[in-house]
């Protein structure tokens, strides 16, 4: 199966989406940052790349959307408690992003998330077990 996931996700100012994810406290891979992308480490094997609209146009024919009015999916982090869920969330807030809604408690499962400049979304979860079955 696969070793590593890079999910590409395009963002109007570069400068802007590395320092907000920063802030958060995220870092980025030198070997796979430049002027038109930054590799975002986000944990073991798992990275989003952020590349510039202009660069990300080069891989699809297909017109990039506006984040901020359309979803074309997002991104789901786990993390190891309910409080790293919510000081991430905390910290993206005073980084300047948006909080689009509120934590959902399923009782095995915890969320919440944030968007980043770009309005991409960022859900955050910490699983305290599986669901129950019905």
């Amino acid at each position: 199966m696969h070793k590593q996931i890079y999910v590409n996700l395009p963002v109007k100012d570069l400068a802007r989406s590395k320092d907000f994810f920063e802030a958060v406290g995220y870092r980025f891979n030198p070997q796979f940052t430049n002027d038109k992308g930054a590799g975002l480490e986000l944990g073991d094997n798992l990275y989003a790349m952020l590349l510039s609209e202009e660069f990300a146009r080069t891989f699809t024919p297909k017109t990039l959307i506006d984040n901020k009015t359309s979803t074309g999916g997002w991104v789901c982090l786990s993390c190891e408690s309910r409080e790293e869920v919510d000081a991430l969330v905390a910290k993206a807030r005073a980084a300047g992003g948006s909080i689009p809604s509120e934590p959902q408690d399923y009782g095995f499962m915890y969320g919440h998330g944030f968007e980043d400049p770009d309005g991409h979304h960022w859900e955050l979860v910490y699983m305290s077990g599986m669901p129950p079955q019905e």
